[in-house]
């Protein structure tokens, strides 16, 4: 009988109007990369929060090394050799990121932390995983945080190991030098399970593959035997198409132009050095760069959430500079956040999530009392044409799946932002039919007039979507391409610092 260092046999999990798991049966060898694909809702994450001991299952049984296991905490999960790297980071926002780390560690009696910095640095210079250790984990973008917890995971030594989405934020050099570590780590006889949506991924770095579908299995296959159509098949239950069909860009006036922009980050340092660029209507304008490289400051910049220290910044040929936020979201601007968490109130409805920009106005609202019945025709007609998962509006949002979320979120911000969309990671974390979606509705917009400023470091996504490209790195662009005339290497070279031309 062969031997699995992960055997869950059976899992059932409910949630209220849900089952998440149904009769899930799931297991890992020791020695192999095992891909879990499903698109968002299919079960993967409860499946894998089950494994990591933050849910109990219902129904089922999990053997470790075929002994049967009870796991009631991530403490009995890390005790068993389980760590894992979660999509939404378990981290403490008021720590510096050695102390996120140490919490996660043994920790030395004598001098910890400058043992466990040692530690730490000796990790990041393997695996070229750079983060600023002293700096706090509030202060860093969305893909230093998932650095911070792909270090912590190393740094624990795990036999069995469970990556979300583990290469959002790496260079495709830095990916490579990441897959070498997961083949390293699986040759050590450990067992990796990773979980992701891109399925070019799968191919290149798996032994096998599970799909889920709506709780359930679909297929386990060994991934030599099978091809990204097929997988993309089984998990969305038809065929979906991967080269996007985009019509030759008619470009009309500026709408976002960004002269000389200087902007601090939160540690009082430069992030912006001198970017300038021009978005133009029915034009999609992509910036590329590993997460770090100032992309977040510029954008909170251009929506007004942080001051600059030079420059201007002119939309629809006004500059904003004397502008607050929601005088900023009045120009007809769609901002869709690098993290979702910033782009809904969990506690709130779909509904209230839905007006969230427009609450204070006609038809939702007359003399400052809110009108439920047109708040509720306006949310059930969004629902249906962004086609949001949810049992009825009056769901708190917190509930919805990430993929569901993001679809709230875009149905909220297009419906608002006519001119200008800024898209900042916008399919980040979502399954090959949420990311279909989304790619081809802001294709649509484009195409429509509307200008479109994608920050990206899915570089596919960037070369599918972008009509010119442009590359950050370490504050500053350092070169612009055509699309046409771009290419993956080119851009994967210049986010690793090579300026256009060298």
């Amino acid at each position: 009988m062969e031997q699995y260092i992960v055997e869950m046999r059976n899992i059932v999990k409910r949630f209220p109007e849900v089952l998440a798991n149904d009769h899930i049966t799931f297991k890992v060898k020791a020695g192999e990369v095992h891909a879990l694909l499903g698109e968002n809702g299919a079960g993967k994450t409860t499946l894998m929060n089950i494994l990591y001991g933050i849910y109990s299952a219902d129904e089922g049984e999990i053997y470790i090394n075929g002994r049967k296991v009870q796991i009631s905490s991530p403490r009995d999960a890390i005790n068993l050799g389980i760590g894992m790297v979660h999509q939404h980071f378990m981290l403490i926002d008021t720590l510096t990121v050695l102390e996120n780390i140490a919490l996660s560690l043994e920790i030395p009696f004598w001098k910890p932390l400058d043992k466990i910095r040692i530690k730490v640095e000796e990790v990041m210079k393997r695996y070229g995983l750079k983060v600023d250790l002293d700096a706090k984990i509030w202060q860093l973008s969305t893909g230093e945080k998932q650095r911070v917890e792909i270090i912590k995971i190393i740094c624990r030594g795990a036999q069995i190991l469970i990556l979300d989405e583990p290469t959002s934020v790496l260079t495709p050099t830095e990916t490579k030098e990441l897959f070498k570590f997961l083949r390293k780590m699986a040759s050590e006889g450990k067992a990796i399970i990773f979980v992701t949506h891109k399925l070019k991924e799968v191919m290149e770095v798996s032994d096998r593959v599970t799909v889920l579908r709506k709780g359930k299995v679909i297929a386990t296959l060994e991934t030599s035997e099978t091809n990204e159509r097929m997988l993309a098949k089984m998990m969305v239950g038809r065929d979906v198409i991967f080269e996007l069909e985009k019509a030759p860009s008619i470009i009309g006036d500026p709408i976002l132009k960004v002269e000389k922009l200087r902007v601090l980050n939160d540690r009082g340092t430069i992030a912006v050095k001198d970017v300038s660029f021009t978005v133009h209507s029915g034009e999609i304008y992509g910036i590329a760069g590993v997460a770090g490289n100032g992309q977040k400051e510029l954008v909170e910049a251009i929506v007004g959430l942080r001051r600059k220290i030079s420059g201007k910044i002119f939309i629809n040929g006004i500059e904003i500079e004397k502008l607050n936020p929601r005088d900023i979201g009045e120009m007809e601007i769609a901002f869709i956040p690098e993290d979702r968490r910033m782009g809904y109130i969990p506690n709130m409805s779909v509904a209230e999530n839905l007006i969230l920009r427009s609450y204070n106005k006609a038809p939702f609202s007359k003399w400052m009392l809110l009108n439920y019945n047109a708040i509720k025709e306006y949310a059930q007609k969004l629902i249906d044409e962004y086609k949001i998962v949810t049992p009825n509006e009056n769901v708190m949002a917190k509930l919805l799946s990430g993929g569901n979320l993001q679809r709230m979120i875009l149905a909220r911000e297009l419906t608002i932002g006519k001119k200008l969309i800024i898209a900042v990671h916008p399919t980040y974390g979502l399954d090959v039919g949420s990311t279909e979606y989304v790619r081809k509705l802001l294709l649509k917009r484009r195409n429509e007039g509307s200008a479109v400023l994608l920050i990206s470091e899915d570089l596919d996504e960037i070369l599918a979507l972008s009509d010119r490209i442009a590359v950050m790195f370490e504050g500053e662009i350092i070169g612009e391409v055509e699309a046409e005339k771009a290419n993956i290497e080119k851009i994967g070279l210049m986010m690793a610092g090579v300026k256009e031309g060298e």
